[in-house]
């Protein structure tokens, strides 16, 4: 599917976070909740951590996105965000697959929050031992 007009919808994970993804094609504005991306996201870190795919692709410049983000924390949506556009860019320009694969850009993170066990503090530490 190359080059289309209508918008491509995608969805993004991480930790807990979702983002939902639009692109079209544009000039480059990136909006989230509302508000442009570097408003949003508080750390320049993120905001560069979430427009990787274009700098990848070299289509910077060339997509409008609009997202929607919710669950987690800013580096969680940052990084949904950013599975989102790269998987918005593969629907766009199926080229963009390998290498996008190839950075790791279309792999989901399975890393999530461990539960916490009964009859203990956390999901992993123990009470204090006492031998007396």
């Amino acid at each position: 599917m190359a080059e289309t007009t209508h918008p491509i919808i995608t969805v993004g994970r991480r930790k807990t976070s979702v983002a939902r993804v639009q692109i079209r094609p544009g000039n480059g504005q990136m909006t989230v909740n509302g508000r442009p991306i570097d408003q949003y996201m508080a750390r320049e870190v993120l905001v560069m951590m979430a427009k990787q795919p274009f700098e990848i692709t070299g289509t910077e410049g060339k997509y409008d996105v609009i997202a929607r983000c919710d669950g987690g924390g800013l580096a969680g949506q940052a990084g949904a965000l950013r599975l989102g556009i790269a998987r918005a860019l593969v629907r766009s320009d199926e080229k963009h697959h390998g290498l996008l694969r190839k950075a790791g850009m279309l792999t989901r993170d399975p890393r999530i929050v461990e539960r916490k066990k009964y009859g203990r503090p956390g999901a992993r530490k123990r009470f204090q031992f006492s031998k007396r």
